[in-house]
């Protein structure tokens, strides 16, 4: 059956005490309203409408053109939020999901029951509960002698007696689209002022209409983000879901609540992250890795059989059994060919260094070609920015770079030559030249 859903998402999270929209704060490493999107994607939905009001143009920019929106220009309650949308599917026919752009824990495998469960339903909707001794402010789900869903009462609005009740209203309904469409005009101003969407439940029933009901097992699930206490309680969520599918995968976590993870990262078996790592953005990495303690690799791909220790990686690419750390750099171009090792304190910007290249530490690389087998002895650093441009320094393969070297960039140092300690190398260096000094010079061939 064709589904369209609808997420809201114009509300202005006043608890989270912020400039930014409450739907577009991080979670683990992408915003909170992305999480509802992601849902209507993987439950196929042909339509997914987003209603937006507080920060509309900050959620417009952020989502960019992969939803469509629907504003609410006046937040007059849940039920108002949904008819924004009414002129963007009002045409499609089939089943209608209304979710909350706050509810990150939803799984596509729980909405997907409660939309079979309204397919299968002779009435015209069915909404989410849960039940728990922890209310978080939801309303209470009021059932008949029979035990059918009768109507829902908010929590500002319940009596004494129905504050007892443990059956909680999670916030996500399915509904046929063409009934939705009318019903939400029969709903009637509250107390506060709005319009509440959980009265649509009492339109149902004075019509005679059957409400179904599915009641979620796993009370995780439907935890809502109000305020930044329970943002990091879903992200603690999250992120134990996501460690434990790499487990299960094959990948070793001496300590799982000490390593973080993004969703898009992928990671080969029998690789081992230690204590804080962190992995994020389209980040690869091979098997048989050793990451961490104390690492952060972001956007960037790792091979086979690497040792990365207490070091920073960022839209880098590192090839199979490269060695690297305590403290080294990789920015943003750097490429380490096969076997590299970077000593402590390293830094490559934007260059190739080829297989076998020994780079020691408290070194900088930057714009530069290192060819294979290279020797970098420690202090070397291509002083590659003239206060205007970058200038590119090339190295060709088994050379020897003396502790100590400045090479000043634009320069290329041929193959199998030598840089003394302490050189300063203001030209190019001929294959198999020796050179010392300041600025360097090449060295006589004794007699």
């Amino acid at each position: 059956m064709n589904l369209s859903t609808i997420i809201l998402a114009a509300g202005q999270g006043t608890r989270m005490n912020s400039t930014l929209p409450k739907v577009l704060h991080p979670l683990n490493g992408k915003p909170l309203v992305k999480y509802s999107i992601d849902l209507a994607d993987a439950l196929s939905s042909s339509r997914t409408v987003v209603v937006i009001g507080n920060g509309a143009e900050q959620v417009r920019s952020a989502l960019g053109e992969s939803v469509a929106y629907a504003l609410q220009p006046q937040r007059l309650g849940t039920a108002n939020a949904v008819q924004a949308a009414e002129g963007l599917l009002a045409d499609a026919s089939g089943l209608v999901l209304v979710i909350s752009a706050d509810m990150p824990l939803l799984t596509a495998d729980t909405l997907q029951r409660l939309v079979t469960t309204q397919s299968q339903n002779t009435g015209p909707m069915a909404l989410l509960t849960v039940r728990s001794a922890n209310p978080r402010g939801f309303g209470r789900i009021l059932r008949g002698v029979d035990g059918g869903v009768t109507g829902i009462v908010e929590e500002a609005q319940a009596t004494a007696e129905q504050l007892k009740i443990d059956e909680l209203n999670v916030g996500a309904y399915c509904f046929n689209s063409s009934w939705l469409w009318q019903a939400l005009w029969k709903i009637q101003l509250s107390p506060k002022g709005e319009y509440y969407l959980t009265d649509i439940v009492a339109v149902a029933v004075a019509e005679g209409s059957p409400v179904s009901s599915l009641t979620v097992t796993d009370e995780e699930e439907t935890l809502g983000i109000n305020n930044r206490v329970h943002l990091a309680e879903a992200e603690r969520v999250i992120r134990r879901r996501i460690n434990q599918a790499h487990m299960l995968a094959g990948v070793s976590m001496t300590d799982p609540e000490l390593v973080y993870i993004e969703e898009s990262v992928k990671i080969g078996r029998d690789t081992i992250l230690l204590p804080n790592t962190w992995l994020s953005g389209s980040t690869i990495i091979g098997e048989g890795c050793e990451i961490g303690p104390n690492t952060f690799i972001n956007d960037s791909t790792i091979g086979n059989h690497c040792h990365l220790l207490a070091s920073v990686v960022e839209g880098a690419v590192v090839e199979d059994e490269v060695g690297m750390g305590p403290f080294c750099h990789l920015r943003k171009g750097a490429h380490l060919g096969r076997g590299v090792h970077m000593g402590n304190f390293g830094e490559v910007k934007d260059s190739y260094l080829a297989a076998g290249v020994k780079m020691g530490h408290f070194s900088y690389i930057g714009n530069a070609t290192i060819g294979e087998n290279v020797n970098i002895g420690a202090g070397t650093i291509t002083c590659n920015f003239d206060g205007v441009n970058k200038n590119p320094t090339e190295i060709g393969e088994n050379t020897f770079i003396g502790s100590d070297t400045m090479l000043v960039a634009p320069v290329v140092i041929g193959k199998n030559a030598k840089t003394a300690a302490g050189a300063v190398v203001t030209h190019d260096v001929a294959d198999n030249e020796v050179v010392a000094g300041v600025p360097a010079r090449p060295m006589k061939k004794k007699e």
